[in-house]
């Protein structure tokens, strides 16, 4: 009786390790490609968001004499001053210049400026180059008003979250949405993007290293992030589940009947 108990105190102790195992390899993020003492390291210096058509741009005019920038400077939205985010309140941003399908925004004087594709700093340098006709030593400072990203699928918040600072990575932007559920696939992350009108599919694999070299490591303006539900992992952890109770269940009458006859 006592060799009987032994060895099925063992088979619970093996499944439980079994299960522990099989499970760390489907939720734990970066396992491929690292050792323990390795370091990786990403190149952020390359990394220059390039502004988009429909971003909605806060255009901020600054000169020697102040009361020549006001005609360019168009009223601040609350959520440029630390206010609510429009996209998690479902209200429009109100001010701000539009970049038009030509990829231009329309100021007052100067008139259209294409800028669709340039780096802030090229903007802001090509925008005061052509204030300079009319206000002296301009400086001007640029905001995307509705820079976001969009997290759907097998994940605890699912939304659109506004980036105040245009820098958000993948990792970042799954962090907001919580993280994702046990039964996510971490291994098949979609991340959808518009480049130049065209919409391009990248799949990610987050348990391997590799997703710092990614093209999508950082997002863009109105990148989509979905996560595939596995359906698999879901089936069996139904299973496990039922199997559990069901392996305790008898486990426990078995254990009693050995106690009460070895007394």
């Amino acid at each position: 009786m006592r060799n009987n108990f032994f060895y099925l105190t063992l088979l619970t102790v093996m499944l439980i390790v079994v299960s522990s195992c099989k499970t760390r390899e489907k939720i734990v993020y970066f396992q491929e490609g690292v050792a323990v003492t390795d370091s990786i390291t990403v190149n952020t210096s390359n990394y220059t968001p390039k502004f988009k058509k429909d971003d909605l741009l806060s255009v901020i005019v600054s000169a020697d004499d102040p009361l020549t920038a006001l005609p360019f400077n168009l009223p601040i939205p609350s959520s440029a001053i630390g206010g609510s985010s429009g996209y998690q309140t479902g209200s429009p941003e109100k001010f701000g210049y539009l970049i038009d399908e030509n990829g231009m925004i329309n100021m007052p004087y100067i008139g259209k400026v294409e800028i669709d594709g340039l780096s802030r700093v090229e903007a802001a340098l090509l925008i005061e180059d052509s204030l300079s006709l009319y206000v002296k030593n301009p400086i001007v400072n640029i905001q995307v008003l509705n820079y976001k990203i969009t997290v759907l699928g097998d994940v605890d918040r699912p939304g659109t979250f506004k980036v105040p600072n245009e820098r958000i990575t993948l990792l970042e932007a799954i962090g907001l949405a919580g993280d994702l559920n046990v039964t996510g696939n971490r291994r098949n992350v979609m991340v959808v993007r518009d480049n130049g009108g065209i919409k391009t599919e990248y799949r990610i694999d987050l348990t391997s290293s590799d997703l710092f070299n990614s093209k999508v490591y950082y997002l863009e303006q109105n990148d989509v992030v979905y996560i595939e539900p596995n359906i698999t992992a879901r089936s069996r952890s139904s299973l496990l589940v039922a199997t559990s109770s069901t392996f305790i269940a008898l486990t426990s009458v078995v254990l009693t009947t050995i106690s009460i006859l070895t007394k």
